[in-house]
């Protein structure tokens, strides 16, 4: 019912589509919260999203196209926001949990930056490496869905690129809340595509711009 409510009104009725060039950002597939042996990590979605991702990821590869991965990792205990999330505060720069998932490093993404706060745009150089090379739409990966994943989403948007998202490209800790923020970010601000989706659009640039 709540679905027909916003279609009534218009929500959602504009598709987003890809444009000339994609770019790819993935979000905090780091140790921290991929790996089961740390508080945050192991969550079977983050684990099916990795695996998807670094699929996109050697699609975008094979096409020439940036791929910008970020972790969260905090200068000092005062270098974090006044986050809500009592394990986030050990992810402090050199610990084992700010490292990339092995799977994603194996990809050898082209950009790898820290953050602080949860979207990869802010107070980082993504948005202007992403402009730099031309790029118009986002495919946004990662996790955690209803927080990182839907800041960066809403920033990228903000920041006039065309916005994708793989659903099985990002991950949650619960499926309600990764299912219910996709909605939400589909209704306004982004397709949600998949993977399969995402890796034909790349491929088809590859297509449109090999020699």
């Amino acid at each position: 019912m709540e679905q027909d409510i916003y279609a009534a009104r218009g929500y959602g009725a504009k598709g987003m589509g890809f444009g000339e060039k994609p770019g790819l950002v993935v979000i905090d597939f780091q140790l921290g919260f991929t790996d089961p042996a740390y508080p945050l990590g192991g969550a079977p979605m983050v684990e099916r999203a990795v695996g998807n991702t670094a699929r996109v990821m050697r699609a975008a590869k094979a096409a020439g196209i940036p791929i910008i991965a970020c972790v969260v990792a905090f200068d000092g205990a005062r270098g974090a926001p006044h986050w809500k999330i009592a394990p986030v505060f050990e992810l402090q720069a050199g610990h084992p949990g700010t490292r990339l998932d092995p799977r994603i490093a194996a990809e050898e993404p082209d950009v790898v930056m820290s953050k602080t706060a949860p979207s990869i745009f802010f107070g980082t150089a993504a948005g202007a490496i992403l402009t730099r090379e031309r790029v118009d739409t986002v495919i946004v990966t990662g996790c955690i869905t209803s927080g990182c994943v839907r800041a960066s989403v809403i920033d990228a948007f903000s920041l006039g690129f065309r916005v994708q998202v793989p659903e099985d490209c990002v991950g949650d800790q619960d499926q309600v809340a990764h299912d219910q923020n996709l909605k939400d970010v589909g209704r306004r601000y982004a397709d949600i595509i998949d993977a399969q989706i995402a890796i034909a659009a790349i491929e088809a640039y590859r297509m449109r711009n090999s020699p």
